[in-house]
């Protein structure tokens, strides 16, 4: 569990969930993002943000949220006395593929029940469901 504590991003996404996140990006998807904006294969597995400050070729210049937190001293946005704030508005012209449309979703729920019992239960889900069907709660998720 603590290791998927550290791959959940200050904004609540699931970095462990991420399909371009080391264990589990494909050969497949690889290639494909290779082939459609030029990333260098070796470029594409990403570690998490707080293990790569940050960046990645997606983010050249780094994450302007991360390094928000840490100037606040705050490990989750949930926790800021802030939020929700600007740095977690939705893309609203990618929003049917982007999955930073949820991370104020998922910093409430992660207040309501623990980031334990989120990453147990429900991270990913939200995920799934958001780009494929509407959301049902499942076993365990009902508050």
């Amino acid at each position: 569990m603590e290791d998927k504590k550290s791959l959940v991003a200050p904004c609540g996404l699931d970095c462990f969930n991420c399909d371009i996140h080391e264990s589990n990006l494909t050969a497949e998807l690889a290639e494909v993002i290779h082939n459609a904006r030029g990333v260098p294969k070796e470029q594409i597995a990403c570690r998490g943000c707080r293990q790569q400050g940050g960046r990645h070729y997606h983010l050249p210049d780094g994450c302007a949220t991360l390094e928000c937190a840490k100037a606040k001293g705050v490990e989750l946005c949930g926790d800021c006395a802030d939020f929700p704030c600007p740095y977690l508005a939705p893309l609203a012209d990618q929003a049917g593929r982007l999955v930073h449309n949820i991370k104020v979703y998922n910093l409430c729920r992660i207040g309501k029940i623990g980031l334990e019992r989120w990453i147990a239960e429900e991270a990913g889900a939200m995920r799934h469901n958001y780009f494929t069907r509407p959301f049902v709660m499942g076993k365990g998720q009902a508050e």
